[in-house]
């Protein structure tokens, strides 16, 4: 059996970096960690933390393509995100211009969640601790 700790990090490519930058910095909160260009990959590759404990790297690369299917599509479905007070976090987003779905209840643990998109798309979940 293999004996692993925890989730490192997840990387996620946008295709804007400037814009997906301040999403998740000024709109979500993370915290710049590290930041480099890479010249010969024509990359930017920002380490972000969430809370001090995991990191999100975010990449750019030219011209990536397009996510399939929204969030249906093989691969990632989507990121979640734990958070103490869910209906403050739906309102501080909305404050902030995102358009965040409806705050549902999951049928199975009775916790409430709701989605918003990132800025290519990809679906973020934030869920009742």
């Amino acid at each position: 059996m293999l004996q692993i700790n925890r989730i490192h990090h997840v990387a996620i490519i946008c295709s804007d970096y400037q814009k997906s930058k301040e999403f998740y910095t000024e709109i979500l909160g993370f915290k710049i960690q590290h930041e480099v260009y890479r010249a010969e990959r024509q990359s930017y590759k920002l380490d972000l933390s969430v809370n001090d404990l995991y990191q999100i790297e975010l990449f750019s690369f030219p011209n990536p393509p397009k996510r399939s299917s929204r969030p249906e599509a093989c691969g990632l479905r989507h990121l979640a995100f734990e958070v103490e007070m869910i209906e403050d976090v739906h309102q501080k987003l909305k404050q902030r211009g995102v358009d965040c779905e409806d705050i549902r209840i999951d049928e199975f643990t009775e916790k409430a969640f709701f989605f918003i998109s990132d800025p290519d798309q990809l679906p973020i979940e934030f869920y009742q601790k």
